[in-house]
Parts: structure tokens; C-alpha cells; sequence
């Protein structure tokens, strides 16, 4: 499975690709950040966030897409703009079809560390020794697009068939 995990931001957009499956190696396909100027207007930064989100779809062909939830902060306006680029992310991967999933930054974490309270150090820390690389992925936002991409391969397939269950279940109480 090959999944794009995008850490959603208006100034950097974390994006990774990552190969693998439960019980196979996995390895990073590419890595990188959509940088957008804080001196530009929303419109415009939106715009070319959409148009580097769906550059990298075209480039690396993912089967599926993986996307940080949005949590509460206490900063309005920086919440208010990392939930604008997740909705582009979703639009992008709906508009082909892709299938998408949100993880929230604990769950993220607990997959790839151990535990839903790891630092970005030990986060990134750990996306560098499963993906055998060199050096840790830097910026922050670039290695928590990878262990997006890393925490949907190895719990995406469970949390969809979760999620399907529930889908299930509440059109059988509303029948």
C-alpha cells in the first residue's frame, strides 16, 4: 500500500509517501513541505496549498491518503487555517477518488512511538529508524507527514472496517 499523509498547515504543509504493509518493511517514497508566505492573501495561499497537494497525488500515484485531524487550539486563527488545508486535502483525494482517512495527532504518535504524548523529537526520531533513513526529515511538518502515512498503513485497514461498523450500525437503528 502506498499512502500520501499530509500534516495540514498555511504556512508549511507536511506531505510524505510511504510503501509498505502490516508485517512488511516500509519505505519512504518522498517526502517534503507546500510553503505558502504569510504576506499573501488566504485565497491565494489556499490555491497554491490545493495545487501542491494535488501535484504530489500526480507524482506519487497513493492508494490511499492519510490526514491529521484537526484538534483544538488555543490559537483561533492557526486552527482556523490548518482546518481550511485539511478540507483541500479531503477535496483532493474525493475529486480522484482516492480514499482518505483522518488520524488525530495522539493516535499518530501511539502508532509510531508507543505512546500518544511522544514530543515531535520522539516522533521524528522514530520515523527515521523505521524508514531507515539517514537523517531525520526536517521540517518537523515533513516527518509528521510521514508518520501519518506510516500510522495509516499500519491502522488504517482497521479503522476503516471500525468505522464501517459504525456506519452499519446506525442505519440498522434508524430502520
Amino acid at each position: 500500500m502506498r499512502v500520501l499523509g499530509i500534516d495540514p498547515g498555511l504556512t508549511r504543509c507536511g506531505v510524505g509517501v510511504v510503501e509498505g504493509g502490516i508485517g512488511r518493511p516500509l519505505s519512504m517514497i518522498d517526502v517534503g513541505v507546500v510553503k505558502t508566505g504569510a504576506e499573501l492573501p488566504i485565497e491565494d495561499r489556499l490555491l497554491l496549498i490545493l495545487r501542491g497537494i494535488e501535484a504530489w497525488i500526480e507524482a506519487t500515484s497513493p492508494d490511499a491518503i492519510a490526514v491529521e485531524r484537526v484538534f483544538s487550539q488555543a490559537n483561533v486563527k492557526t486552527v482556523m487555517g490548518t482546518a481550511q488545508v485539511s478540507g483541500l486535502a479531503l477535496v483532493a483525494a474525493a475529486s480522484r477518488g482516492i480514499p482518505v482517512t483522518m488520524h488525530t495527532p495522539s493516535e499518530v504518535k501511539a502508532a509510531v512511538t508507543g505512546t500518544g504524548r511522544a514530543d515531535k523529537q520522539q516522533v521524528g526520531a522514530m520515523v527515521t529508524r523505521l524508514l531507515r533513513l539517514d537523517a531525520m526529515p526536517r521540517p518537523a511538518d515533513a516527518a509528521d507527514a510521514l508518520a501519518l502515512a506510516i500510522c495509516h498503513i499500519w491502522r488504517g485497514p482497521a479503522t476503516n472496517r471500525i468505522q464501517a461498523a459504525v456506519v452499519a450500525q446506525a442505519a440498522a437503528v434508524r430502520r
